[in-house]
């Protein structure tokens, strides 16, 4: 009880205003307030002041519209970009050199024996040789299971209403065939007769049999068949173990004829090897995995890298690879090069020039991005962290297509890392894998939630470049050149290289002058105090302390709504005590006359008055002693006689 007074009192003593209801709180508040209007309210007359009362409103009303606008504005955290020119000595980038060719042809010949006889079958029946000219009859027959788990097909639309798909190789099939896999087969032997501007199509099929199919339409059969024998050389060698794959590419001895660094030699061992599915055996260069990142001493050629490749475009596979040349990439250390994305083609017999600018992007992180330092926020396993390399956008979004491939299609593509206990997809063991992928690669659904789950990284490193290129070697020197670069690697007197295998690179800084783009926030927590104190100035001629004012009127309104509440509270328990009781209680008065006339009662009875009682012997004990002396024992318990 003593606690709920002391807050009554303490509710009191903060109580500001003049009086306890709230319109006298309202007209002490527009009296002593320091903002413009409510003073005019109260002191003007009944026409100016219903004038002031509107102006004031509408006033009002434009501070808190613009204090939302300035709000909204603040809390969509924008940025602004800024460019600065700085200049230092920097790190020599990474530098990554494929050849176009993944594997040399000489050394997987005998696993694509079969694919090489049923293209250049396929290709002789979309070319329409002439009867006697074809070669199938002193070939052995085809095998035609490739062709079943992946046919190409043709298109015949001449009649644009009725389109006819016609199967190469129907006339050379057995019972049942490929009908089923395409769908609406014509009748046998008119796969030629629709001439030879002829759509070609590789149909993609859930299982063999199945008429739940995937059309990829291509203009010309040229890209068709080279789409088609990707597919089907993808499910060949992802079954070849990686070791004998990195035996069968190309070697780094065999491939890098030169290297020279500013003034320093370098040669194949400065290199660092890894697997790319795309290109086969890459080498980078200064990846910093194992030492330090090598800084450029000076901006120039004669500072640079300069490298002498073979590419051995002799021994391409024909059908796999029908561009040649070097594919190469700068990319930062330790990060992983996705050169079928960020690549360059170095063509063979030239010598290419490449000069690099450098950019460095700085991107503010959250809330103003949904960047990421290192990529440990990002939900998507990194599957390229086997590489021990660093994260990046493309990893991310390789990932999780990968990922996804893995639980919808029951195993992985050959073309990206594997995660932990799952196969590369293979015709043999999954035989819709091909539809699967194509329909997911297709997907825009599974697009979308690769894009929202990754993130660019925060803070990134570009290499701009300026690309020129010449005939090398010259006509005069390249007789003494290839002799030279053929004794050096062969240890022959014999020339071994030519002009269509040999490739020369320069790489160098342009200058030392490097751009820094980095994003700055737009609005900040200064620009919004000083927005909203302006805008508050402007239509109000308010302050900071007007706003103080104006919290404390809402704090004394608090205030009395609490006491309203308590006194209200107190009374409810009143009128509840009242309804129990309904008699009005005794005075003190009819108290004391009640007393004595009970007095009276008893000496009425014989008994003497309470004042006339006759005290009791010395010694005597009171009446009940005895019942008073046990009593306590009994509570005591039978122990207390022993004490």
């Amino acid at each position: 009880m003593n606690l709920k007074k002391y807050f009554v009192r303490a509710l009191h003593r903060l109580q500001k205003g003049p009086g306890y209801t709230y319109k006298e709180l309202l007209v002490w508040y527009c009296d002593n307030t320091n903002t413009h209007g409510p003073k005019r309210i109260i002191k003007e007359g009944p026409k100016k002041k219903l004038i002031w009362f509107f102006l004031t409103l509408l006033f009002a009303s434009l501070v808190f519209w613009q204090w939302g606008i300035l709000i909204n504005t603040y809390l969509s955290y924008n940025v602004t970009s800024s460019l600065s020119i700085g200049f230092k000595t920097m790190k020599f980038p990474a530098v990554t050199v494929c050849n176009a060719n993944p594997f040399k042809y000489s050394e997987v010949k005998h696993l694509l024996k079969e694919l090489d006889r049923l293209i250049e079958a396929a290709l002789e029946r979309i070319l329409q040789p002439a009867p006697g000219n074809s070669s199938e009859n002193a070939s052995p027959p085809l095998d035609l299971r490739l062709w079943h788990q992946i046919p190409l097909v043709l298109i015949d639309e001449h009649d644009k209403d009725n389109p006819v798909i016609l199967d190469i190789f129907e006339s050379n099939q057995t019972a049942g065939g490929n009908q089923t896999a395409v769908g609406n087969q014509t009748a046998a032997g008119n796969q030629t007769s629709a001439g030879s501007h002829l759509p070609a199509v590789c149909p993609q099929c859930s299982h063999q049999g199945s008429d739940n199919c995937t059309y990829r339409n291509f203009t010309s059969a040229a890209q068709a068949v080279t789409e088609w024998y990707i597919l089907q050389s993808t499910s060949i060698l992802s079954k070849v173990p990686l070791q004998e794959r990195i035996r069968m590419g190309y070697q780094a001895e065999d491939m890098i004829l030169a290297c020279l660094y500013g003034a320093e030699p370098c040669n194949y061992k400065n290199f660092t090897q890894i697997y790319h599915p795309d290109h086969g055996n890459c080498y980078i260069f200064n990846w910093g995995m194992d030492e330090e990142a090598l800084n450029s001493s000076n901006p120039g050629a004669e500072f640079g890298l300069k490298l002498i490749l073979d590419i051995s475009q002799q021994d391409y596979i024909p059908y796999l690879s029908s561009a040649a040349g070097a594919r190469l990439m700068l990319h930062q250390q330790k990060s992983f090069p996705f050169l079928k994305d960020q690549g360059i083609y170095a063509m063979a017999g030239t010598e290419t020039s490449i000069g690099v600018l450098v950019d460095e992007l700085e991107r503010m992180g959250y809330p103003y991005s949904d960047c990421t330092i290192n990529g440990s926020d990002v939900p998507v396993k990194n599957l390229y962290s086997q590489y021990n390399t660093s994260y990046s956008i493309q990893a991310c979004l390789r990932s999780c297509f990968q990922n996804h491939m893995t639980e919808i299609c029951g195993c992985g593509h050959y073309m990206f890392p594997l995660p932990e206990g799952v196969n590369y997809c293979n015709n043999e063991d999954n035989p819709g894998w091909a539809y699967c992928y194509s329909s997911l690669r297709s997907s825009i659904t599974h697009r979308q939630i690769c894009i929202d789950s990754c993130k660019e990284t925060c803070n990134d490193t570009q290499y701009k470049m300026t690309i020129s290129m010449a005939d090398w070697p010259s006509e005069a020197s390249e007789d003494w050149i290839f002799h030279i670069l053929s004794y050096e690697r062969d240890m022959s007197t014999n020339v071994t290289l030519d002009r269509n295998g040999i490739i020369k690179l320069n790489i160098y800084f342009q200058e030392y002058n490097y751009r820094t783009i980095s994003e700055s926030a737009a609005t900040t927590i200064v620009w919004l105090l000083s927005s909203l104190g302006g805008q508050f100035g402007f239509w109000m001629g308010g302050s900071v302390l007007c706003l103080i004012e104006f919290g404390e009127i809402i704090i004394d309104s608090l205030w009395i709504t609490v006491i309203n509440v308590i006194s209200w509270c107190k009374g409810l328990k009143q009128k509840r005590a009242q309804a129990r009781y309904p008699d009005a209680p005794p005075t003190v008065s009819e108290l004391v006359e009640a007393h004595t006339n009970l007095g009276f009662q008893h000496e009425d009875a014989g008994a003497l008055p309470r004042d006339e009682a006759l005290p009791p012997e010395p010694g005597t004990p009171p009446p009940n002693y005895d019942s008073l002396r046990v009593q306590p024992l009994d509570v005591l318990g039978p122990d207390s006689d022993a004490e």
